[in-house]
């Protein structure tokens, strides 16, 4: 029998699903479990703390706590601000950009200790486990991939009493919501997103009405990212983090998102995302103002495409890069402020300022008066601007 140790990574959460992976897999022979959590926005100094204390105590050798919100900017958030991506129309993609950073970031960090099998909670009914073991089957090098809860097929009550035989009496109980808090966004499930025809209440949302008096702010982007608020100049992350502060406090950028997982099952989850909500808005607004025609087409078509493959776990497709050139090229002229007005519930987009704004373009301007082009250029540009419908028209009337 081999005595050689097999050194494991964890992707560790402190919830119960990973608390049940970090005790059983550190009681298997020859095991060294590293349990390696990666806080995208979700986890302050008391949390990590708190997540350190119990990995231990179920005998992981090691915990470590990656931070990763600059990469999670970086590597995917700028580029759906870019793109003004939602999905369905709806939803920012807060947990589908977690998950692609943090994958990364574990199977890296596995690579780097030389780590001969990485591990998940993820259950088989859902998209967390596609889109790590995508990522972890791409950049692994071979690595094992151990799934605990998918390959035991475990209920919430077994893992408890498990934990429980074992000495661990965590209150595990789960409470009426499930939260999922990160940098772009936080995600709200309970009974309600269970069905299809009621919505969550109030006390679902981690973020309750505090301010009742409207507000007005004013956002400076420049080439495209949120680089101020209201004259104060911030790093991107910052920006996000201090107009989260500031509107959330509204109760703004809640809804509730129907999506196709990729497993095929239609479902429902809320989420609050007042910053992300707010920046994609006025990143469009401002687009409106500063691209042409065309570019804002074009733009349109290659975001929806690359939201929906980042949700669909195939973030490391070399078409992502592609498309993040042509996004980031868009940029150039997406330079100026944007004027948001914050009010309970809800924003409104007031306006823009931009040295780029087409509309100021003294070329020729949109109004009643053609002083650009005579009456005659007009006339004529029409008549050939007719041309196709003319010629589809006769070709069927003849018919």
């Amino acid at each position: 029998m081999s005595n050689k140790v097999k050194k494991i990574v964890l992707a560790y959460s402190g919830g119960l699903d990973t608390s049940y992976c970090a005790h059983w897999l550190s009681s298997q022979d020859n095991t060294e479990v590293h349990a390696v959590a990666v806080n995208t926005g979700g986890f302050d100094q008391e949390q990590i703390a708190e997540m350190k204390t119990k990995a231990l105590a179920f005998g992981v050798a090691q915990f470590e706590c990656i931070n990763a919100e600059e990469e999670l900017y970086n590597s995917i958030l700028k580029y759906l601000i870019f793109g003004n991506v939602l999905r369905n129309n709806t939803y920012p993609l807060s947990v589908s950009a977690e998950r692609v950073v943090q994958a990364i970031a574990l199977i890296n960090y596995a690579n780097s200790i030389e780590a001969e099998a990485i591990a998940h909670g993820s259950t088989g009914a859902g998209n967390d486990q596609i889109r790590f073991d995508l990522i972890f089957q791409t950049l692994g090098n071979s690595i094992e991939i151990i799934t605990p809860i998918r390959d035991q097929k475990l209920s919430r009550e077994t893992e408890i009493e498990y934990l429980k035989s074992h000495g661990y009496e965590y209150s595990w109980e789960k409470s009426k919501y499930s939260i999922n808090q990160g940098l772009w966004g936080t995600s709200v499930g309970g009974a309600e997103t269970l069905t299809s025809d009621k919505t969550l209440p109030e006390e679902a949302y981690p973020s309750q009405l505090e301010e009742n008096q409207s507000k007005n702010l004013t956002l400076d982007f420049k080439q495209g990212e949120l680089v101020g608020i209201d004259g104060e100049n911030y790093a991107p992350v910052e920006a996000i983090k201090e107009l989260q502060k500031i509107a959330k406090k509204y109760a703004i950028g809640r809804d509730i998102h129907v999506g196709d997982t990729i497993i095929g099952i239609k479902g429902r989850v809320g989420f609050e995302a007042a910053a992300p909500m707010i920046i994609i808005k006025a990143h469009e607004l401002l687009e409106k103002h500063t691209l042409s025609k065309w570019q804002l087409f074009q733009k349109q078509q290659l975001a929806q495409f690359y939201g929906m493959m980042a949700h669909e776990g195939l973030f490391l497709d070399e078409v992502m890069r592609n498309t993040e050139v042509y996004m980031q090229d868009c940029q150039r002229f997406v330079t100026g402020k944007v004027f948001v007005a914050l009010h309970p519930y809800r924003f409104e987009l007031i306006g823009i300022e931009s040295s780029y704004d087409q509309m100021k373009s003294s070329a020729a301007q949109y109004g009643e008066m053609n002083n650009s082009w005579t009456a005659e250029d007009a006339k004529g540009f029409i008549k050939i601007y007719a041309n196709g419908l003319k010629n589809a028209k006769s070709v069927q009337d003849e018919n």
